[in-house]
Formats: C-alpha cells, structure tokens, sequence
C-alpha cells in the first residue's frame, strides 16, 4: 500500500473495524464526505476520513441513530449536548439490566417465573400453569397500569376456591361446579370492587369495542379451560344475572362464549 496515496474504502473500512458496504452506506446518507479519485477513478481515503469513520462508528455502537448522527450540531456546544442524551441513554439502558438481573435471578429461583410476563418476577408463584400463560397473553394487549393491578391480584397466594376452580377436571359433578361457581363468584367480584380497571377491562372485553382484544382474551380463555371451569364461569355470569341478561360488567364476562 502506497501510505503517500491513501487508502481504498476496502482498507479504511478494514482499519475502522467495519465493512466496506457500511462505508459506501454513510456516504449515501451523507455521513462521511466522498475522498478524491485518483486518475484510475479509485477513492483514496486521508487520515481525516479515517478520523470521521471512527468518530461514527463510536456514536453508533453507543447506541446513536445514524439520522441524528446526521443532524448533530458539531458545536462544542452540541457535542455536549450530545453526549448527555448519550448518557441518559446508557443510564437507561444500565437501569433496564439491573431489572432484567433481577427478573433472572427470581426465575432461577423459581423455574415457572420464565412463562409469567416482564415485570412479574416477585409475583408468588402459587399459580397454576393455566394462570400463568394467561397473564403472559395478557401482557400482550394490556396497558401497564391494567398489568399493575393484575399484579397487585396475583401477588398473593391463591385462595382456596381459586384452587378448586384451578383443580376442576371434566368429570367434576353439577352440584361440586355449582358450589364452586358461587363461592368463586363472591371472590371475583370483590377483587373487581377493589380495582376497578379490572372490572373496565371485562366491559371492554364483552363489549367488543376493541375486537383485538376481545379475541385474545376470549381465545386464551377458551384454549386454557377445560370443559368444567367453562361451565362454572358460565354459571357466575348466571349468578349475577339470573334472569339471563348478559351484561358486560359480569365478573365471569371475558370467558363467556358468546352464541
């Protein structure tokens, strides 16, 4: 390599730690300013493109987009400025690793933690599997202020009716359901009294006004209740309703089949 005629973007990318394709990129974006052609109409890089690939090459590793590379203020000003918001960034960043830690170390502890959702790592783990997969679904389509207050439920060993409700198996016989059904119910019902955004969500839910919600609350419910717990939700709404009216606020309304 002649050192008086520079580098080829192959060598500058090499020296950078990057790819020529990435190279040839920021010059489409105009990042990185085109070198002189020689008189065989190659590019020769200087020491001052290499300088500037490297200065990009840090801000994008710290987590900078190249668009805001782009419109930096290379101010002494804007570089600070700069490098504050880099900073928040990595603060950011360390404090979401500090809870990811966290959630990992409950998770060895407790092996069933892994199919409950972000956020739920001091959750006891007196649930059943049915119960677990069903607040993972509803991480999915819940707000965080809904998921909160699902937590604040669940946080608490399971009560005994929910054990039954949770133990239920088909062969269970019409009186054992209709006991279970209206013990259940009294529990569910408090447990919407006492946060009301769960009872909201069962009247979003029933409601239809948010059909992607409607359907996956409803198909998970489905999906994860045998044929018994079914009857016993069915049962509850018949409780609160025992005129058959279906109304949207009933306790057992985001696992009620629709006809």
């Amino acid at each position: 390599m002649q050192k008086n005629l520079g580098w080829s973007t192959r060598e500058v990318a090499e020296l950078a730690g990057t790819t020529l394709k990435t190279v040839r990129h920021y010059h489409d974006v105009g990042l990185l300013e085109e070198p002189e052609r020689l008189s065989n109409g190659y590019k020769r890089y200087t020491v001052k493109h290499l300088v500037r690939l490297l200065w990009i090459r840090w801000l994008v590793d710290l987590g900078m987009p190249l668009a805001r590379i782009a419109a930096m203020d290379e101010s002494d000003e804007g570089v600070a400025t700069l490098f504050r918001t880099i900073d928040d960034h990595l603060a950011a960043g360390i404090e979401r690793q500090r809870d990811m830690r966290t959630e990992l170390a409950a998770i060895v502890r407790h092996r069933a933690l892994i199919d409950l959702p972000s956020g739920f790592g001091d959750v006891t783990t007196d649930l059943s599997e049915a119960g677990r997969t069903f607040l993972l679904i509803c991480s999915r389509v819940l707000e965080p202020v809904v998921l909160e207050a699902l937590w604040e439920v669940h946080k608490l060993p399971r009560s005994e009716v929910r054990r039954e409700f949770d133990d239920l198996t088909p062969e269970a016989g019409d009186s054992y359901r209709q006991s279970v059904a209206e013990r259940f119910v009294v529990e569910v019902a408090q447990e919407q009294q006492d946060y009301p955004l769960l009872r909201d969500l069962g009247e979003r839910a029933a409601s239809g006004e948010d059909p992607h919600l409607t359907a996956v609350l409803k198909r998970g419910a489905i999906e994860l209740h045998n044929a018994a717990q079914l009857d016993v939700l069915r049962r509850m709404n018949a409780i609160v309703y025992p005129k058959g009216r279906v109304a949207t606020s009933s306790p057992a309304n985001l696992h009620r089949e629709r006809p």
